[in-house]
């Protein structure tokens, strides 16, 4: 599968007690510019303790890349269950998050407890993907990339980042 146009950025967003959020622009950009989704998906990331966030066509890449990873298991000798666990996480445990007119979703119930997201989320780019955290915990990560990228949107780092928080 090939994608012309790839989640790139990050920005601190705001969330309400209903679990909304504002989409920051350069996630509503890519949405906008590889389909004509109206909603998104939101599951589980793979190792991390956030949220992977992405429009519906990237489903079939997520499909065909565990396929991938089955047969290599397989031939190397694995039982199903990491295939299985994978294929839960992947399609299981993903919900969709309608995004309405001004560019809001609720973050599902779920996905929201599992990430550990209260009243603010920080969305990263990943490329075909987007990551959604709660900025404390990955302030405390052990990336140290993504810890320095959240401490400067939180201004932890005794300075605040040149964008506003997004509603």
């Amino acid at each position: 599968m090939q994608i012309e146009h790839l989640y790139g950025g990050s920005a601190l967003a705001a969330v309400d007690a209903g679990g909304r959020v504002r989409l920051p622009g350069f996630v509503r950009e890519t949405v906008e510019r590889r389909s004509d989704a109206t909603y998104l998906v939101l599951g589980p990331h793979e190792s991390d303790s956030c949220l992977t966030g992405y429009d519906p066509a990237w489903r079939r890449f997520l499909f065909d890349d565990s396929e991938r990873l089955r047969l290599r298991d397989e031939e190397a000798g694995a039982g199903a269950a990491k295939h299985y666990a994978r294929a839960r996480r992947a399609f299981g445990l993903a919900e969709q998050a309608e995004i309405d007119g001004d560019s809001r979703i609720a973050l599902p119930p779920l996905a929201r407890r599992l990430a550990r997201i209260e009243d603010r989320a920080l969305f990263v780019g990943t490329g075909g993907a987007f990551e959604i955290w709660n900025p404390e915990l990955a302030a405390r990560s052990g990336d140290p990339a993504l810890a320095e990228l959240a401490r400067w949107r939180l201004g932890d780092d005794g300075n605040r980042s040149p964008e506003q928080e997004e509603e």
